[in-house]
Parts: structure tokens; sequence; C-alpha cells
């Protein structure tokens, strides 16, 4: 499998080179040229030494025929037999360095990425809600969930170490009650089928939506197993049709997943230290979609519009960024952030990053649509986007509802979910 299309290294190789600049990838790509040269010559050695030994192994037969000496020509097609097996293994050797580079060839940024250099170049494109305002100083999340026994980090720290939480009483039921909720919309409103997929996955899994090999510092394995704890539920949920030929007519499939995810954070160590704003585990719920190649960017938007429908519902300021050609990820071709406001903090937080990865994930994982009757298959398109993550649209609830008093109102649409209308 060709972890990328080959005709952009073969056909445009200044867009390709233009492409890893703009993600600023370091990727050999003169090696990867010579490699995919050394593929195509040897196919077509292994080609011409098949076609003459086939030559020969006829003429053996003529040559009996014919009462004839065949030992010579039994001896060609023995010589012949070992230069193809020479030349395959050769073909094999190359074909595993091919391969082993193309992994770090990242998925080109749409033409309507901005190119940039880093987070400083992301363009903020829209915002929604008023940031709320206080007769008193608001406090943060870290400071109201402890007064009201509800987020409990000394006791995360012993039990885990720095980077981990506990959600007590309410705030637990908070949590639990966003996943419910979230679920309960993205299937009632907007078509997706929950899907409860495993929590570890093997390396093909991870390799197929691009966490490896780029992202495997910052992923948790399994000692002595091909095992990876999942980063998102996108690994597994996207994986699910690895391999397969999904018919055009069952086009588009949404998915949502509920699932904790698993990241070490490496290299940041030291950054937002206080509360749960960044941290090894956390719950988030997905939304995973698979579309035809010519339905991709307006999926792409309804996407969006279908995270943003659930910080809107929640009554909580955010803005929407689109991220910049150096800052979406590895694998994503355009992607959007949805940043609510914490004010307790005094800061925007990431509660959602929306994705169109194009083909890049279905080639790397094998996962193509026949578009009609008889038709030749093809590569289908794969987005996804968070709907929601947390702790973090937790954060924002605890200190955009915050009272003077240290209670908590809670949204209206987690009432019923909740058994109550104040956290106290």
């Amino acid at each position: 499998m060709v972890m990328f299309d080959i005709r952009l290294l073969r056909e445009n190789e200044a867009h390709l080179r233009e492409a890893c600049a703009a993600k600023r990838a370091t990727v050999d790509l003169d090696r990867l040229i010579e490699l995919d040269q050394k593929r195509r010559d040897l196919t077509r050695r292994i080609n011409d030494l098949n076609t003459e030994r086939n030559t020969a192994s006829k003429s053996i037969g003529q040559k009996i025929k014919a009462g004839e000496d065949a030992e010579a020509a039994k001896a060609a097609v023995r010589r012949l037999g070992e230069e193809i097996a020479a030349a395959e293994e050769a073909q094999r050797a190359v074909n595993a360095d091919f391969e082993a580079l193309a992994l770090t060839v990242p998925n080109p940024p749409h033409a309507t990425t901005p190119v940039g250099r880093g987070e400083e170049d992301n363009q903020v494109v829209g915002h929604w809600g008023e940031k709320p305002a206080f007769a008193f100083t608001p406090k943060p999340h870290w400071e109201l969930g402890e007064t009201l026994g509800i987020l409990d980090l000394p006791r995360a720290t012993k039990i885990a170490g720095s980077g981990f939480y506990v959600l007590r009483g309410a705030g637990a039921r908070l949590e639990r009650a966003l996943i419910n909720w979230f679920i309960d919309v993205h299937v009632r409103e907007f078509g997706c089928v929950e899907v409860l997929p495993p929590h570890l996955v093997n390396s093909p899994t991870m390799t197929g939506t691009g966490q490896l090999p780029k992202m495997a510092d910052d992923m948790y394995r399994v000692e002595g197993e091909d095992f990876w704890l999942i980063p998102t539920a996108e690994v597994p949920v996207t994986n699910l049709y690895a391999g397969e030929i999904i018919e055009g007519e069952r086009l588009p499939i949404y998915h949502c997943a509920f699932t904790p995810c698993f990241r070490k954070e490496a290299g940041s160590y030291g950054k937002e230290v206080r509360g749960i704003t960044r941290v090894h585990q956390f719950d988030k719920v997905e939304i995973v979609k698979f579309v035809r190649p010519e339905a991709s960017y307006d999926e792409h938007e309804r996407l969006l519009r279908q995270a943003q429908t659930l910080l809107e519902r929640l009554g909580l300021a955010y803005r929407t960024v689109l991220l910049c050609s150096a800052d979406i990820s590895f694998a994503a071709a355009k992607c959007y952030d949805l940043e609510v406001w914490a004010p307790g903090m005094d800061r925007w937080l990431e509660v959602s990053s929306c994705s169109n990865f194009e083909d890049f994930q279905a080639r790397r994982a094998g996962i193509r649509y026949r578009p009609g009757a008889k038709e030749k298959p093809a590569f289908l398109h794969t987005l996804n986007g968070s709907g929601l993550a947390l702790p973090r649209t937790v954060i924002a609830l605890l200190e955009t509802y915050q009272q003077k008093d240290g209670t908590i109102v809670v949204p209206e649409v987690l009432r019923p979910f909740m058994g109550c209308e104040v956290i106290k």
C-alpha cells in the first residue's frame, strides 16, 4: 500500500516539496524519488526476466519434441529463475525502505489552509456569544472544584502522578452528563451511529490514521506487546473499515464514540500545571465521517457546525480558529479548532478540532468505496472532530456559571442528566 498519492511524487514533485515545507516536515524526498525509481526499474527487470524464462521454458518442450538436446535450455531456465529470485529479494528490500520513508510524508495542506510558521499564524474566523461579566472576581476551576469537593487533584497525584485528576460527586456526574448529552445529540439529531470501540489498538491501526510513526513518543505503549492506548477514538473508529471496499450507496457513514484518551503530552511538562487543562488521560466524544470525495468539504463545514451547536446550547462563548499549515496535524489537510472562553483562567481553551484528511488516512488504512455498480473502487475521504473534549468543557462550565457564593448553575440542557439545577 502506497501511503500517499504517488502521483505527487512522480508528476508534481515541486508541490510535494512545498507541502512538506508548509507543514515544517523534514522528509528526504530525494531519497524517496531514488527508491521509487529503483522499485520501477526492478519491476521492469523482473517482468523482462519472466518473459525470457517463459520463452526458454517453451523451447525446452519444443527441443524435446524435435529430439534435440534441451540441457542448455534447462540451464538457461534455472539461471533465469535464480536471477528472478535475486531481483525479487532486492525488490522486497527496496519496497520496505520506500514504504518506511513514505510514512514520513505528511498530507499536503488544502489550498484554503493558510501557510504559517506556527500557532501565531492561525486565523480567528468567527466568534459566538459574549464573555460573561461578573460583579466579583471569577475563580479558576481548581479553586471552585476544591471548595465544592468535586475535584481532587492531590489524591489523583497520589494514585497516578501529576497530570491526572479525580472528579467526585457532582463533578463526576457533570462529566457523565455531558458525555451522555453529547452522544444523544449526535445520534438523534445528526444521524451518527454510536460505536464503543476498544481502548487498546495495534500498530497497523495507529499507522492507518497517521499517529505512527510520527507521534510515537507522545503515545503510551504496552510493554512487551503490540498494543497502544488510544490517543483519540478517531484511531479505532476510522480503522473499523481498514482494508474494506464500501459500496457507494452506504456513504456517507457517520459515527460517534465516547472513549478515554491517553497522551504523554511530551514536551509540555511545566506548562499549564495548575488544574486540569493538560492531562495524560481525558474523556472525549469523537465524530468520525466517511464520505465521497466530492462531498468532503461540505461535510467538513457540517462537522464544524455540529460541534459549534453543542457549545451554543451550553451557552458558552467560543471562537472558531482556522489553523495554519504548520499547526495542523501531520494527517490533516484542513482543520478548525473551537476554543471556549474560561473566565476564571482568563483564556481560551481548545475543546474541539475538526479535521478533513481527504484520502490520506484512507490510503494508509486501505479504505475504499465503489462509486457505482461495476465501477472501479476509489479511496474515500475521512473526517473527524471532537464533539466535545473533556475536561476543558467542564472547566468552561464551572468558570462561566459560577456564582458569588461559590455554587455553579447547571445549564438547562444538562439538568435532566444531572438531576439538579445548582452544584452546591
